[in-house]
């Protein structure tokens, strides 16, 4: 199970004792605050704290303009224009903590988005409970012939129990063997921190990771794209029902512009305008590597 009894009673509590604040809250996000939303087998994300909605980025964004405008329509269109135009520092006045319990794979993947502050759990000073990321049947898959980061046809049958039994026994093992060298009875027992790189890396992690809007929204873009590993895909996909509700003009105009948009190169539109015209464009003559031009014709034709 993702949380204990008792951490969810701890939650509840949490949840149960509002503060009054000054400060700019938003609706949305108050509905999320505290809990802890699932992902894979034994994960979870869940908000511990945020900053900021959709009016600070407007209020970031007009402070050399004075007081500005204040109607619902302004403030969309201003955030779809700071969007569309990759203007960033705006997107920068809202920040967000979550907690997140992850594989440590999953985590190595994580890490490589360095504009967010972390703080890990740490097998120096605790020993990490018996818990693994052991993929579902249906995503067993072999290697991808045409991508070397992807994976190709799901693995079924025989091949597909071996090789759920080996992550299985190999994880068992691994930490039967990790147990028994951190607690010898009657001798010191191997130090926490040499005996946890016995462990795979499909062990459950924790951390609490900060950043601001501007680089989660960048992280998401990555991670919630249909081309993302599966394992860290789902986490990104249920930060972003969270950031659906938190920043919901915000969250709109980035499906639109990044989620929902693409980036054409020089030669990339100049194709576009020459098959406008009525031009025949090619490979051949588009000026493009076969691989751009492969690229290019997924991405116009859907």
């Amino acid at each position: 199970m993702p949380l204990t009894p008792e951490q969810r009673a701890e939650i509840e509590a949490q949840r149960a004792a509002p503060r009054q604040t000054l400060r700019a809250v938003s609706d949305g996000m108050e509905a999320h605050l505290y809990t802890a939303y699932p992902v894979l087998d034994h994960g979870f994300i869940r908000v511990i704290d945020y900053m900021g909605d959709d009016a600070a980025i407007c209020q970031a964004a007009r402070v050399s303009y004075g007081k500005g405008t204040k109607s619902v329509s302004n403030d969309e269109g201003l955030i779809r224009y700071l969007m569309r135009h990759w203007h960033s520092t705006p997107f920068e006045m809202c920040e967000i903590k979550l907690h997140v319990k992850l594989p440590v794979f999953v985590a190595r993947q994580w890490i490589r988005h360095r504009t967010a502050n972390v703080n890990e759990y740490s097998a120096r000073y605790s020993i990490l409970d018996r818990e693994f990321y052991i993929p579902a049947p249906e995503h067993i898959a072999a290697q991808s012939e045409v991508n070397n980061q992807g994976r190709g046809e799901t693995l079924t049958g025989q091949e597909a129990a071996r090789v759920l039994d080996i992550l299985k026994s190999d994880a068992a093992r691994c930490y039967d063997n990790y147990e028994a060298m951190i607690s010898q009875e009657g001798q010191q027992g191997l130090a926490r921190e040499l005996a946890r790189m016995n462990l795979p890396a499909n062990i459950y992690t924790q951390w609490y990771w900060k950043t601001d809007l501007h680089n989660l929204l960048h992280f998401l873009r990555l991670r919630a794209d249909a081309h993302a590993q599966y394992e860290i895909r789902v986490y990104a996909e249920e930060i972003c029902k969270v950031v659906a509700d938190w920043v919901p003009f915000a969250w709109r105009a980035f499906e639109d512009y990044r989620l929902g948009g693409a980036a054409l190169s020089g030669k990339a539109l100049d194709c576009v305008r020459r098959m406008i015209r009525g031009e025949g464009v090619t490979q051949e003559n588009s000026g493009m590597s076969k691989g751009e031009w492969r690229e290019f014709q997924q991405m116009i034709e859907g």
